[in-house]
């Protein structure tokens, strides 16, 4: 009898992989074992069958009340934490700030930025660069203007625009988007663009501007060995404060108009407290918000409402973690479902509902709701919180001023949901009149 050395070879390659795939699959149960529970992934694919990937949000909110606040999913071959309303969110971002303080690898993103800039950046480079960022956020371009000073401005081109199509039925996107924009420019490039200027319309004169401006030996440090302040990190800085600062803020303010456009009475009520505390014949102010306690309710609820960023901007764990009784590994992506933050019934009653009341006491002044974090919150809360609620406020803030609303839409059909398959980021558009008061 003559043995068949190739089949009992193929036999034995055969069982050496069944047992590999069996260690595998033993290794990976015992991680899920320790890890937050969630639904049984698929080889290779997670629970990518299980989800809407172009509705993820509201898919992972109704995994949440089957799993609880913390639980995992396995998109494709990565391994997510899923964090849900404010409590849970609180205790990653606040509370164990060291522990949750990372980005993940984003390998899209790292083929642009090469880990660059202060958004995606861990460890050491990102904490020079925040504190750089902030440094010179604070200073406004070497202190010369205050950062209200060209908010201000830019409100004032934008109205002057404005009242050139009046009367007229628009879309304001492309112009909040510029006016937006220009407020970094002013900020980076110490001057504004008209809103014409071919150079600010196009995206690539933009780039050549910031290239020459990071390039340029005010913000060169001829790359200084042991330092974080070379031409990439602050390049890629730049475009963070541009891509991330312009759409939010934009989209945020277009997103008012529009909620405003459904609740009259609401946009009636502001006005009417902008006519008192500021009046027609001047600008107003930061210093005028504290006495308008309406409408900073009106733009809390606008952005609690809104929800631009349901998913927020994923975390990773910098070290292995043993959060609420769960492993969870070093490296493992978290994403702190901020869309359940904002709709949270514990902190807001009716979430669906919009209603500025919900940040008024009983004697109509201004009360503060700790669940309140469309910037998110923690150690990488946004950088630019303060110059976009300062934005928000005085944009939107100059347009009731100036004017009032029409819509070819009866009021109780204008749909605020965003638009459908977008994984909830972007707005449905529409068309507005404004006619000068």
């Amino acid at each position: 009898m003559t043995m068949d050395f190739t089949g009992a070879g193929t036999l034995l390659m055969v069982l050496c992989v069944t047992c590999l795939i069996l260690l595998i699959m033993w290794s990976e149960n015992r991680k899920r074992k320790e890890m937050p529970p969630g639904p049984t992934p698929l080889p290779l694919i997670g629970n990518l069958l299980q989800l809407n990937m172009k509705e993820l949000p509201q898919s992972l909110m109704k995994l949440a009340k089957v799993y609880g606040d913390v639980f995992t999913v396995h998109l494709g071959p990565r391994t997510v934490v899923v964090l849900h309303g404010y409590d849970a969110v609180k205790e990653a971002l606040v509370d164990k700030a060291d522990h949750f303080s990372n980005r993940p690898k984003i390998p899209a993103a790292e083929s642009v930025f090469k880990d660059y800039g202060v958004i995606l950046s861990n460890g050491e480079r990102w904490k020079q660069l925040r504190r750089f960022s902030l440094t010179t956020l604070r200073n406004f371009g070497m202190g010369k203007r205050s950062v209200e000073e060209r908010i201000q401005e830019e409100a004032r081109c934008l109205i002057d625009e404005l009242k050139k199509r009046a009367g007229s039925s628009i879309d304001l996107t492309y112009l909040l988007t510029l006016a937006v924009s220009n407020v970094i420019c002013s900020i980076v490039f110490g001057e504004r663009f008209e809103y014409e200027d071919e150079k600010f319309l196009g995206l690539l004169s933009m780039l050549k501007e910031t290239f020459k401006i990071a390039n340029s030996a005010t913000v060169q440090d001829k790359e200084i060995a042991n330092t974080e302040f070379h031409f990439d990190n602050l390049f890629v800085t730049v475009m963070n404060l541009f891509f991330a600062g312009t759409e939010t803020t934009s989209t945020t303010l277009r997103v008012g108009l529009r909620i405003l456009l459904k609740y009259p009475d609401v946009l009636a009520k502001a006005q009417e407290e902008i006519d008192c505390v500021v009046g027609q014949n001047r600008c107003p102010s930061m210093e005028d918000r504290s006495k308008m306690p309406y409408i900073d309710a009106v733009l809390h609820e606008i952005q609690r409402f809104a929800d631009i960023l349901p998913l927020g901007v994923p975390h990773a764990a910098a070290e292995t973690t043993i959060f609420r009784g769960y492993t969870i590994p070093k490296g493992t992506t978290v994403f702190p479902l901020l869309i359940s933050v904002l709709t949270d019934r514990k902190y807001f009653k009716n979430p669906e509902r919009f209603d500025p009341g919900r940040f008024l006491d009983d004697t109509g002044r201004f009360q503060k709701n700790e669940a309140f974090m469309p910037f998110s919150t923690g150690k990488r809360v946004c950088l630019g919180e303060g110059m976009a609620r300062m934005e928000i406020f005085l944009f939107l803030t100059f347009i009731l001023q100036n004017f009032n609303f029409k819509s070819d839409e009866d009021p109780a059909n204008i749909d605020l949901s965003p638009l459908p398959k977008t994984n909830g980021i972007i707005p449905r558009p529409y068309k507005i009149q404004l006619v000068p008061r």
